[in-house]
């Protein structure tokens, strides 16, 4: 259990630096640019997945799987996270009428858990048993 709280821990915190990334060019282009929160906010969790898969490969599950495994299993979560991040801007921004940094907030917390989850069990293979090296 102390592993899975330092785990989470490690990935909260390279996930911050990520999500610093992806909350920058937010506000750069909806400010800026004057793009809609949406668009702008998935644009900035893209181009932020790919400090964050570095980070969180070496840093936080010091994964032994090859990029070539570990990569492609990465981009179906991230593309996952992103699906679900657009989703939940949408609704907060655009059916709730919420603040767009608000939205952005919430949507942060949920897709959290639900990358760490899927990070952890199937990406990086670090919660849980791995699997006995073959013979």
């Amino acid at each position: 259990m102390h592993d899975l709280v330092a785990k989470f821990i490690g990935f909260a915190g390279t996930g911050a630096i990520a999500t610093g990334i992806q909350y920058t060019i937010l506000i750069l282009l909806r400010e800026g640019l004057d793009i809609s929160p949406v668009t702008a906010s998935a644009l900035g969790y893209a181009i932020a997945a790919v400090a964050n898969y570095l980070m969180k490969y070496h840093w936080v599950f010091g994964s032994d799987e090859h990029h070539h495994v570990a990569g492609p299993k990465y981009a179906v979560v991230s593309l996952s996270g992103l699906a679900l991040n657009t989703l939940l801007m949408h609704t907060g921004t655009e059916l709730l009428g919420l603040y767009y940094l608000l939205a952005q907030v919430m949507a942060t917390g949920i897709v959290l858990i639900w990358n760490f989850t899927l990070n952890g069990i199937w990406t990086f293979r670090a919660i849980g048993q791995r699997p006995p090296p073959e013979s």
